[in-house]
């Protein structure tokens, strides 16, 4: 029977990264510490040496990209609606 999915907060991600950067603790001995998966320690890991600061938006925040992204998709939609309108009344004249 699969439990409820565990959410970390950022905080608790980057403090996990430091036991193994700068504490120089071994990934598994962390994540057993942590109780978190070895995978996903490293999977922190890496998000956190790819993009810094942002590596860990949290809950219902996005990264500046995936915010451009929805934005994008948002007016996208707008201007195929909009296409659309004048596209119909094109063809009423």
């Amino acid at each position: 029977m699969a439990g409820k999915r565990k959410t970390c907060t950022a905080e608790f991600k980057l403090s996990a990264v430091k036991m193994v950067t700068e504490q120089k603790l071994s990934v598994p001995r962390a994540a057993r510490r942590l109780g978190v998966g070895e995978n996903l320690l490293h999977t922190w890991k890496k998000a956190l040496a790819k993009d810094g600061a942002n590596a860990f938006p949290g809950s219902g925040h996005l990264t500046p990209l995936e915010e451009e992204n929805r934005k994008l998709r948002v007016e996208v939609k707008r201007l195929q609606a909009e296409r659309d309108i004048l596209k119909k009344l094109g063809r009423q004249t």
